[in-house]
């Protein structure tokens, strides 16, 4: 008689709010047979770890089809092959270096569109020797919790968001022709609070946040800087501290993230795969 071999899959639990590891095998991923399991982990967790499951390029690429549709950067493929994207601050690597310097700050990825990247998911080549930890925030766990007053003054408003606002960050002197350059990204006006189709409501926030719609400057940074200290609060955070190996996916949706600071020389290398968007921000 035929015996039939379970393949691991055990859970554990980060943080109360955010976060969970996973330890399984390859096989499993790469089948799709878990892939119902872990996106509804995502949406649950928002972050999914992957403790050095050593997924080569080829695997990550097969692994991001299992859960939805990839996601090429910038809408395009390369020779119409799917790449991973690296996640370096060295530019022979990757010749926009210098934008990614705006990932050591809380954001969310996709707010320039009406519809958001579902996730990413992000595998550890290198590491710097000091430094280079990922941190997410809960921004579902952040909204819930929020007093019931405040939620329904926030109720309802609309936030103008930039990429040039977010690369005020890491150049607040920019010169002209580079703040124009910026600027020709545009803007894009986008709820406050999100109400998902699930029904769950989450909060949109993070470095491209420019200012509320129809709200004084003073008052609008009160609000969006006040609201971003309440959803990055340590019961709504899980820091990833990284080992090679370490593959690691996010609700792209329900979560802010940002990279901790290391040495720009270190070498450290990430690659990268996304999943396009299922829903539009609303």
């Amino acid at each position: 008689m035929a015996t039939t071999t379970l393949s691991r899959w055990d859970i554990t639990d980060l943080t109360p709010a955010i976060g969970c590891a996973v330890a399984t095998d390859k096989q499993t991923l790469l089948s799709g047979a878990r892939a119902s399991d872990i996106r509804e982990l995502m949406e649950q967790r928002g972050v999914v770890a992957f403790p050095q499951i050593d997924l080569s390029d080829d695997e990550q690429i097969a692994f991001t089809h299992t859960l939805g549709t990839f996601a090429h950067e910038d809408g395009e493929s390369k020779g119409g092959q799917d790449t991973v994207y690296p996640i370096t601050m060295d530019s022979s690597i990757n010749p926009i270096a210098e934008y990614l310097k705006g990932a050591f700050f809380w954001h969310l990825d996709g707010t320039m569109s009406d519809k958001p990247i579902l996730a990413s998911i992000m595998s550890a080549r290198a590491l710097a020797p000091e430094g280079g930890e990922t941190e997410f925030c809960n921004t579902y766990a952040a909204y819930d919790a929020l007093p019931e007053a405040e939620k329904q003054r926030i109720e309802g408003l609309q936030v103008v968001h930039a990429m040039w606002r977010s690369q005020l960050y890491v150049y607040p002197e920019p010169s002209h022709a580079l703040l124009k350059q910026w600027m020709s990204r545009g803007e894009n006006t986008l709820p406050l609070v999100w109400k998902h189709r699930s029904g769950r409501k989450s909060l949109v926030l993070g470095a491209t946040a420019l200012q509320v719609v129809g709200m004084p400057i003073s008052e609008s940074e009160d609000l969006l800087i006040g609201l971003r200290d309440w959803a990055t609060q340590p019961q709504f955070v899980y820091r990833h501290t990284w080992s090679i190996g370490d593959m690691v996916i996010w609700d792209n949706t329900g979560t802010m993230h940002r990279a901790m600071p290391y040495d720009h020389k270190s070498g450290r290398l990430m690659h990268r795969t996304k999943l396009e968007g299922e829903e539009a921000f609303a």
